[in-house]
């Protein structure tokens, strides 16, 4: 029990693209809620099948049974050759594709799949399937860990350490896309309620089936003498992802889903820094965790100049954490609210929002039931309500969209990019507004700039109601939505010029990225990002004997060693 109160962070704080661009994994990302539910359940996984030839091209069949349902990922390794090898999404071969089945699939079902999931965006799927994903080997790192266990020995661990993963997927799709099950055919299932569970379900069982299949591939080289991979090395690889643009505007178009995520996440920060007293153990917890993160964040790498930049920034505040945390009073009163204003005062935004995560960690009973309100009503929370005054509308705008009202959007820098649909893969993407006929193209994704707008007409227009505004001045209607949801959901909206020439897309990306759970954030330019998922988590066949949310930060002895 807390035994003071203190508010969430203001949204105006909050909701800005720096910050969420400086967003890191939590207790409340959705890999983390996915496997302690996973352990709490007595989730059990089989292998019925592994029909992979010498070559590495075959089926196999990964699943996961749980209280009331079982699902199977379905996947099919492919000999491709290198010139195919692509992580753009323009890509129509893989190394491997994936789709999450619902339940156990039969002999029909794999035959169906087969014909249909190789092929990605060329082939359909059925509501039977729940995702549908591809991924592509590390090729350095696999040729090396194959032809290392098939001579009897394990690979390098400085390459390990170095990569990460073993294939990095290029797109996790699910939510009806491909003809795959649409998310209310799932979404009352316990395991699936909380947002993204079956993606991050798919890359879990993903990464077993590429652990499995790099060992399979060194002992059909060599039988006799070949090892398996060592159970270490096995937790160090997680799964790598290359996330571009196509991600981007999803923040955007999902407000109240947004607003849930944050809202969550605020909430429990509230809640730790509202504690009156911590214990030694969770103080000592804590010290341990900010040297574990400095650990890890000392064995990041990055050739980006972006992210070299923070990197340098992050291990600065992580080494100024650590030395704090020596002689601060975590036994005083109020210590951790005391913590959070040390590190607002003393660290860069990275390092404010890494301390953000670390201190909901020793705190599971305050932060990990929030988990259960991450989920969004979407469709019936995005109602305009024709009946609010004009007067009440102009208020909300003031109030949310005030940074906004700020801005010259005159001004050719304040709208330099354009956000449009590429018609040759239907994937959003940003151009410059100077670009020939692209302007003709742009998405309502810059609610700013929109909202200064519908200011503009609602200050011209007379006292009425939004139904009667909205018949006179039709082109507002998205807006006047967004701006009433924001008024009920006040993380809803960035808080941030979308289109302007400084709009740095990573921000995006790494503000949802950090919610899945990712870590290792290595951006190659400032739309695309690589990242590694489940690295350090406990596998399938070991999760029921080891504890299932210590893996976030690896212990120090394996990343000092």
């Amino acid at each position: 029990m807390t035994g003071s109160t203190i508010a969430p962070r203001d949204p105006r704080k909050v909701m800005t693209l720096a910050r969420m661009g400086s967003f890191h994994q939590c207790r409340l990302s959705f890999m983390r809620i996915l496997l302690r539910r996973l352990k709490r359940e007595g989730w059990r996984f089989d292998r019925p099948r592994f029909d992979i030839d010498a070559r590495g091209v075959g089926v196999a069949v990964y699943a996961a049974h749980g209280p009331r349902n079982s699902y199977s990922l379905v996947a099919f390794a492919n000999d491709l050759p290198p010139e195919k090898r692509s992580d753009r999404v323009i890509a129509t071969e893989w190394d491997a594709t994936f789709t999450l089945f619902d339940g156990v699939p039969g002999e029909d079902d794999i035959a169906r799949l087969a014909r249909n999931i190789p092929l990605q965006e060329a082939g359909r799927v059925s509501q039977s399937e729940l995702s549908v994903s591809r991924a592509n080997r590390s090729v350095r790192l696999w040729d090396h860990v194959v032809e290392r266990l098939s001579t009897g020995r394990q690979p390098d661990p400085e390459m390990i350490e170095d990569v990460g993963y073993l294939m990095r997927t290029t797109a996790v799709y699910g939510s009806g896309k491909l003809g795959a099950a649409d998310r209310e055919w799932t979404e009352n299932r316990p395991e699936f309620r909380a947002p993204f569970q079956i993606e991050m379900l798919s890359v879990y069982l993903t990464r077993a089936f590429v652990l499995d299949l790099v060992d399979h591939m060194a002992k059909v080289r060599a039988p006799g003498k070949a090892v398996s991979l060592a159970p270490e090395m096995r937790r160090r690889l997680g799964i790598g992802n290359s996330t571009g643009l196509g991600m981007a505007p999803f923040l955007i178009n999902h407000p109240v889903l947004l607003h849930s995520w944050i809202a969550a996440r605020e909430k429990a920060l509230a809640r730790v820094r509202a504690l009156p007293r911590i214990g030694a153990d969770a103080a000592q917890a804590l010290r341990a965790l900010a040297a574990r993160a400095h650990a890890e964040v000392d064995s990041w790498q990055s050739a980006h100049p972006l992210q070299v930049e923070k990197l340098a920034r992050l291990r600065a505040d992580m080494r100024a954490l650590c030395d704090h945390l020596e002689t601060a009073d975590l036994a005083g009163a109020l210590p951790l609210d005391a913590l959070y204003i040390w590190g607002e005062a003393q660290l860069g935004i990275d390092g404010q929002e890494l301390l953000v995560s670390l201190m909901l960690e020793p705190f599971p009973d305050l932060v990990d039931p929030l988990a259960e309100a991450m989920h969004a009503d979407e469709a019936n929370t995005t109602r305009i309500d024709g009946t609010m005054s004009t007067a009440r509308l102009r208020a909300i705008v003031e109030d949310v969209y005030d940074w906004a009202l700020a801005i010259d959007w005159d001004d050719p820098g304040a709208q330099a990019n354009v956000w449009y649909t590429s018609e040759e893969k239907l994937e959003p993407r940003l151009g410059g507004r100077e670009e020939p006929g692209i302007a003709a193209y742009e998405q309502p994704l810059c609610p700013g700039r929109d909202a200064a707008r519908m200011h503009r007409d609602l200050a011209g227009a007379p006292d009425t109601s939004v139904g009667a505004f909205l018949m006179r001045f039709p082109q507002h209607r998205h807006i006047a939505r967004r701006a009433q949801i924001a008024a009920r959901f006040p993380y809803a909206e960035i808080r941030d010029n979308t289109i302007g020439a400084d709009l740095l897309p990573i921000d995006l990306l790494r503000a949802k990225l950090a919610f899945f759970g990712a870590g290792h954030f290595d951006p190659r330019s400032d739309r695309w990002v690589r990242i590694n998922m489940y690295r350090n988590a406990p596998l399938p066949a070991e999760l029921s004997q080891v504890a299932a949310d210590d893996w976030s930060l690896p212990a120090l002895e394996r990343t000092m060693s």
